[in-house]
């Protein structure tokens, strides 16, 4: 602790974000840069406490009392060091974690938590700017002959291989889109994290012999899934764009051939059902999933699609959902040029401040402002959509819906009509963002015939193994819809189960095991 009175002597302190009418032009991150100085002096606030409970709130277990020392006494190589001894890839979680560590922050207490995730992003960027993020090869004496195939390349899919081909393995990553990346490339949006970021830890992963191939379909054939139109024309309602080009798959393996040409499998294809919206006119045109809009839109501003097929331009667009998924559909339409946008959401509008059933440790379920929000928009709580209405040529013109009143009876909520609360809101585009139901079913779960858990998920054993021998699996589709910060926790501990599976012991960390959860 090399400031004891830092606490007392600083207040929380994160970065401006840039103006709103100077940002909602283009698709860069949002945030200014903070002085080393004030950098420093955020560091300083952490009182490495007795008990650091910010370790119990991240699943990855970061040093994060150390490394906020380590920022504070200015010696960025070393915070860097500790930090990527947990986490592969702080650049990520810098940027997109809703930092569960400073839920937990001893401080919190009574005052504002240290802004560790900032912190988190600062030592990963000084890192990358200095020069001290390279290449981690094995020796040439412990490669260990076995090869991996990961099928899948979001988080929890890049943090399994790494760690694999660090320990000596041949690692292949598959990947059915056109690049690598998940969800960090079609999903979040770029002013959240702009794609140079994932693609400089990309070239690190090659660097390390990573080998990745894209553009191949595991378990399904080619074609089955929805794409996009190369040409940017208009997407039917309902489905779910995969690749930018129809048939741009060059090739289909079932899940048997993959089994048989390699040592192990990891699967981390994340959940990728959505939610959908059981009310009369779901079918109309203009009512899409979330990732029907959010990843042409991510091909548009990283130069690979001319335009998009699902554009809020000159529209009045309703989200439906609440969560992370909407704030980035709701930024993205700002971008857009959507004329009006209203973001609902069934549950109450959160206290602003801890309620007394909600007490420090436990996740703060408090309202949160993101800098979408910030940007406009109406955030409607505590309404559920009931019809949507077609304009007389199959398009939607209107939601209408009501408000409800929310009962929780033996741990199980429950949403009533309040009576006389009906309303319509005129809208020309409706995006579904409700969430995600588990991973796909049909496919390589089907072929494989794996066990699913009471939630449709893929039942993982404590070395992350599946009901098929040989066949591991980690991330979303065992866990369900989560953070990135457990995406890579849960990557990083498959890769040690998968070790150990092959060479009878592992030395490789296991920051988590299956079922794990944190204090939120």
């Amino acid at each position: 602790m090399g400031k004891v009175t830092g606490f007392l002597e600083f207040q929380r302190r994160l970065p401006d974000r840039r103006p709103v009418a100077l940002r909602v032009r283009d698709y860069r991150e949002v945030y200014e840069e903070l002085s080393e100085d004030e950098i420093r002096a955020q560091g300083a606030r952490c009182m490495d406490c007795g008990i650091p409970f910010c370790h119990e709130g991240c699943p990855l277990g970061n040093l994060i009392p150390e490394w906020n020392d380590l920022v504070w006494r200015g010696d960025w190589h070393d915070a860097a060091e500790r930090l990527h001894a947990t986490n592969n890839f702080p650049d990520f979680t810098g940027r997109l974690c809703p930092a569960p560590c400073e839920g937990s922050c001893v401080l919190g207490i009574n005052s504002e938590p240290v802004t560790i995730e900032h912190i988190e992003y600062e030592i990963a960027e000084r890192a990358f700017s200095e020069g001290w993020v390279k290449p981690q090869l094995p020796a040439p004496s412990e490669h260990t002959g076995r090869t991996v195939a990961v099928v899948g390349s979001g988080p929890s899919g890049l943090a399994c291989a790494q760690q694999l081909v660090r320990a000596g393995h041949g690692v292949v990553v598959f990947e059915r889109a056109e690049r690598p990346g998940g969800l960090l490339r079609y999903g979040i949006p770029e002013f959240k994290m702009e794609k140079r970021v994932l693609d400089r830890r990309l070239a690190q992963l090659r660097a390390e012999g990573v080998e990745f191939r894209c553009g191949i379909s595991v378990g399904a054939p080619v074609g089955t899934d929805h794409a996009v139109p190369a040409d940017g024309g208009q997407v039917a309602a309902g489905t779910i764009p995969v690749s930018p080009e129809p048939g741009r798959w060059s090739q289909a393996l079932t899940a048997e051939e993959l089994i048989s040409q390699y040592d192990a499998v990891v699967l981390a294809i994340g959940s990728t059902v959505p939610r959908d919206l059981d009310v009369p006119g779901r079918d109309l045109a203009g009512v899409h999933f979330a990732m029907e809009y959010l990843k042409p839109s991510n091909l548009v501003s990283e130069g690979t699609l001319a335009r998009s097929p699902v554009s809020a331009a000159g529209k009045r667009v309703v989200i439906i959902g609440g969560g992370d998924t909407g704030s980035d559909c709701l930024g993205t339409a700002h971008r857009q040029g959507a004329v009006s946008v209203h973001q609902l959401e069934i549950m109450p509008r959160p206290p602003e401040w801890r309620s007394p059933d909600n007490p420090w440790p436990t996740w703060p379920l408090i309202l949160r402002t993101s800098s979408s929000h910030e940007e406009g928009g109406e955030r409607l709580y505590s309404v559920t959509a009931s019809e949507l209405v077609d304009d007389g040529a199959g398009a939607v013109r209107a939601l209408r819906g009501y408000q409800v009143s929310q009962e929780v009876t033996n741990g199980r909520a429950s949403f009533d009509k309040i009576p006389g609360s009906d309303f319509e809101l005129p809208c020309d585009l409706v995006l579904l963002a409700m969430g995600f139901l588990g991973p796909e079913r049909r496919g390589l779960v089907a072929e494989l015939g794996l066990d699913l858990d009471a939630r449709g998920n893929v039942a993982v054993g404590p070395g992350w193994e599946t009901s098929r021998p040989g066949v591991f699996a980690c991330g979303d589709m065992a866990r369900g819809q989560s953070l990135i910060v457990w995406a890579i926790a849960e990557g990083r501990s498959a890769a040690a189960g998968v070790d150990r599976w092959m060479m009878g012991e592992s030395a490789l960390p296991t920051p988590i095991v299956p079922g794990q959860v944190a204090l939120r």
